[in-house]
């Protein structure tokens, strides 16, 4: 695919898990795919393969949020088979408290599969609004 062709993917998929629909990521993520969050929250660390994300990060989301992140780009670059998507997501904590985190995702396909995963958040924000 070509990085024009990437970059719509990464568009596509963020914008169905906007609207609840998680079809399209599972769809395009790599059996080997390697998930990172970083910083040092419950929910930071790296995950590999599709079940392992779906069981281990999804769920630790999921057991956390009312509904999906809302993501609103603001710039997606895409350079050979890397796609850089900056983006404001907000969502409700099943505690009842507004979550809106900022993101910077770095995302390496491979012939339409999401393969490596980085996301660059704002972890003080994970752990006080998720996790207190």
């Amino acid at each position: 695919m070509t990085p024009a062709q990437n970059k719509e993917l990464v568009r596509r998929i963020y914008s169905e898990v906007s609207n609840g629909n998680p079809k399209p990521l599972h769809e395009h993520m790599a059996p080997d795919v390697s998930w990172t969050i970083i910083g040092s929250t419950p929910l930071s660390g790296t995950f590999t393969g599709v079940e392992e994300v779906s069981e281990k990060l999804f769920a630790g989301l999921r057991a956390r949020l009312e509904g999906p992140v809302q993501f609103s780009f603001d710039r997606l670059v895409a350079e050979d088979d890397i796609v850089v998507m900056e983006a404001h997501g907000s969502a409700t904590a099943k505690n009842g408290r507004p979550y809106r985190n900022r993101y910077c995702v770095v995302i390496r396909l491979a012939d339409g599969k999401l393969c490596e995963i980085t996301d660059y958040v704002d972890t003080e924000l994970v752990t006080e609004v998720l996790f207190s």
